[in-house]
């Protein structure tokens, strides 16, 4: 995922201002069933300090072991896990690893993927061989230009290739400023996503209130960039004030975000989604349509905490295509 691999980047340019090497580690390929999929990645620092998780925690000390010969002789290499008697998962990983040593071209160009929340491609060459190889790693594709990770490595070269389109990182935006957005910025940071928050014109507030958040507006539907809501985004409005709440609504009506939610009871969504429609009453139905209000998934939740899980759950559930149940409940595999 974007934000995983945006923090393997931070962690590497860190890690260079102590003079410290990087090894990346990839699945590229599994047989079987485990705890995560092909495309996940996780850095291995000279140090031994590992950043990120390819497993629920057995593999990592393998890779850790494995990349000790990467960090010496500064050639890729391929190793495998075989978890079906150890993990539980019924599966076998391969595993890539490989020195871990962008140019700075590529975290200039990084940096303005991310900010222009564009995607980007990564292939990784790879082979299931076990071992050292000069024909393996992996390659990222930024804005059509391709940028070799650890070395200079032909393309086409008759190697397996695992390919990945990684799109911008997803992004929250919540209209409110109370505690309980609070409890929702954090939680959505934990889970890796971009946080803006936008207060109400009354609230003496700032981005040092809000932990995780990466940006802040005060009364800001005018100055805020709304051509920038993709489907990578999802809205919430909380402010607890009415006239705030239909305001802000009004201003999205021609955004097409991939969740958008409103807090507060039925009686007052019924109320809200009136006066809008008398102020926009060319809006499109599926806007209407798409609101989701009362915000959040019929799990009990009481605390500001238990919200915002209960809000962050439902908007993967959405994104993610996916109808809430309990998985005792689900027939075959976990994860599609």
């Amino acid at each position: 995922m974007t934000h995983e691999f945006k923090t393997i980047v931070k962690s590497h340019l860190l890690a260079v201002k102590q003079g410290l090497n990087s090894v990346l580690a990839t699945v590229v390929d599994l047989e079987g069933s485990s705890y995560r999929k092909p495309g996940v990645r996780m850095l291995i620092l000279e140090n031994g300090k590992m950043i990120g998780a390819v497993s629920g925690g057995c593999v990592e000390k393998d890779i850790l072991r494995q990349s000790e010969s990467v960090f010496k002789t500064g050639k890729s290499k391929m190793m495998t896990y075989d978890g079906r008697y150890r993990l539980g998962c019924e599966g076998i990983l391969y595993i890539l690893l490989e020195p871990f040593n962008p140019d700075s071209k590529f975290i200039k160009q990084f940096s303005k993927v991310l900010k222009n929340r564009n995607s980007f491609q990564i292939k990784s060459y790879f082979t299931k061989d076990i071992g050292e190889s000069d024909k393996i790693g992996s390659i990222v594709y930024l804005n059509g230009e391709s940028n070799v990770i650890s070395k200079k490595l032909e393309e086409n070269n008759n190697r397996l290739i695992f390919k990945e389109t990684l799109k911008p990182c997803f992004k929250l935006m919540i209209f409110g400023a109370e505690h309980d957005a609070v409890e929702l910025c954090k939680l959505a940071n934990y889970n890796g996503w971009e946080v803006t928050v936008i207060s109400g014109p009354l609230e003496s507030k700032s981005i040092l209130d809000f932990p995780g958040a990466t940006a802040f507006f005060s009364n800001s539907s005018n100055i805020l960039e709304f051509q920038s809501i993709d489907k990578q985004t999802a809205i919430v409005l909380m402010f607890h004030n009415f006239s705030n709440d239909l305001k802000s609504l009004i201003d999205l009506k021609d955004s097409k975000p991939a969740y958008l939610g409103v807090l507060g009871p039925s009686k007052r969504r019924e109320k809200l989604l009136s006066q809008f429609l008398e102020f926009c009453p060319d809006v499109e139905e599926i806007f209407v349509e798409n609101i989701y209000a009362p915000a959040g998934l019929n799990i009990g939740a009481e605390t500001p905490q238990e919200i915002a899980i209960s809000i962050v759950s439902e908007i993967l559930s959405v994104v993610r295509n996916q109808v809430p149940m309990s998985l005792k409940e689900k027939l075959g595999r976990i994860h599609i």
